[in-house]
């Protein structure tokens, strides 16, 4: 991901998609294909999506949810720490896991670490690492200190299955000076991806892809 990166389908490797729907998600004008998911991911299925969209013009990632979920062939892999979380496993747990299985073998040009902030607090992901709610001034302070303080390469804004607080995200991104700020969660079409656009660097498109492929393709802007 670079400063050029605008837009990112999020495949998840656990849900099915039509071949036809991919092949229109693989040759969008997409400038990135993550794979990633929160419940059901194995390396099986990871492979399974790998082998459908190598090789075809676009470059793709690998966002590693377990240790155990690993597969090679991807242009870039990168490790979410969740920072509002309560359980250390999801902070750096598992990036310690990771590190301990697969040092010998890592590019480390190749790996980025991913700070998520996750806002829905119905989501999976959200029950899933544990996290708790935030009020505007935490985030704000959490957004200063990775940005400022650890001089982060991302941060992950995470509203999973909704549309976020615009002016909350355009805040948080207007706090950044370094960080390239990326906004996921309940972009669903044109309008929807204009709005988060201009309040972030990258938005991520995901949950639409299965639901109406067409309305997922206008959310290129």
């Amino acid at each position: 991901m670079n400063d050029d990166t605008k837009h990112i389908f999020k495949l998840d490797p656990a849900k099915i998609i039509k071949d036809q729907d991919l092949d229109k998600i693989i040759n969008s004008k997409t400038d990135l294909i993550m794979v990633s998911g929160t419940d059901g991911v194995t390396s099986e299925n990871i492979t399974t999506v790998l082998e459908k969209i190598r090789d075809r013009g676009i470059t793709i990632a690998l966002e590693i949810s377990h240790p155990d979920a690993v597969v090679p062939g991807f242009d870039h892999y990168y490790i979410p720490t969740v920072i509002n979380t309560v359980n250390v496993k999801y902070s750096h747990g598992m990036l310690v896991e990771a590190l301990m299985e697969y040092h010998d073998f890592i590019e480390y040009d190749n790996i980025s670490l991913l700070p998520y902030i996750i806002l829905n607090e119905n989501c999976k992901a959200f029950t899933r690492a544990e996290c708790k709610q935030i009020n505007d001034e935490e985030l704000l302070a959490m957004v200063h200190m990775l940005d400022k303080l650890y001089k982060m390469d991302y941060i992950y804004i995470e509203y999973s299955g909704m549309l976020g607080d615009r002016s909350l995200v355009k805040e948080a991104y207007d706090a950044c000076e370094h960080a390239h700020v990326i906004y996921g969660g309940g972009i669903q079409n044109y309008d929807q991806a204009k709005l988060m656009s201009s309040a972030s660097d990258t938005i991520v498109v995901g949950n639409i892809i299965y639901d109406d492929v067409e309305s997922a393709l206008t959310t290129i802007i």
